[in-house]
Formats: C-alpha cells, structure tokens, sequence
C-alpha cells in the first residue's frame, strides 16, 4: 500500500486543473493572493485521505475478489471499487453540482488508478505464503 501512497503523492508533480484555477481565481493585490502557496500545503493531508479513505480499501477488495484471477481482473475490480468509493468522497466533501463534482472525480480516479495499477503489480510479484502440510 505505501507503493500506492507514494505513486498518488508523485501524480500531484503535475497539479490538476482544477487546482490551479483556484491558486489563480485570487487577484494579485488581493489579502488572499498567497492560496497558490496554501494549495501546495493542503496536497499531502488530500492524498493521504484520499490513499486511506479510497486506495487502501479499493486496493483490499480489489485483491480479495481477484485473488484466483488474473491480473486485470484484479486491477478492474479494484478501480470499480475506488470509483464507487472516490465519488461517494467528493459528493460528501460538498460537491452538488456534477460540473463541479465530474472534473475533480475524473482527476481523482486517473490519479488513483495508476496507484491501484503499482499496487496491483506489487501485490502479484509477491511469493504466496507457504501453506503448512503441503509439501
């Protein structure tokens, strides 16, 4: 899971759209000219809820339903649970509008996903456990 964590945290390396419309939605002579700033401290705690709240249980399922499928189906399993789960996350943090709630779940879900895509290979290169009696 932390490979998924820190696969999340590198995607921000290219800030979202929606993100830089409102670090300069502020004028520049305005008392609140510095959100550009504040936008680029608020990214950590937003990926690390986003990695507990979405990616670690998306990633869970994803393995526990295709752990006798293959890899794709595993991968698509997981990114159908992170999709159900990342649009519950942004209708709850006050989205009602879907032009304001579509662009920021879209970002999120390409985001997660390529996190989902290096867990699920993490998650296949490790050797299965050694069941004992089975020899």
């Amino acid at each position: 899971m932390h490979l998924s964590g820190a696969i999340l945290l590198l995607t921000f390396l290219v800030p979202p759209s929606w993100m830089l419309d409102a670090g300069y939605a502020t004028p520049p002579g305005g008392p609140t000219a510095d959100a550009p700033f504040f936008l680029l401290i608020a990214v950590p705690p937003v990926c690390a809820s986003f990695h507990v709240l979405v990616q670690i249980p998306a990633g869970l399922l994803g393995a526990w339903l295709g752990r006798s499928r293959t890899p794709l189906a595993t991968y698509g399993s997981a990114v159908v649970a992170a999709s159900a789960l990342s649009l519950l996350l942004v209708r709850s943090a006050g989205g009602d509008a879907w032009s304001t709630v579509l662009p920021v779940w879209a970002d999120a879900m390409v985001r997660g996903s390529i996190g989902l895509a290096g867990y699920t290979w993490a998650a296949r290169m490790r050797p299965a456990p050694a069941r004992p009696g089975r020899g």
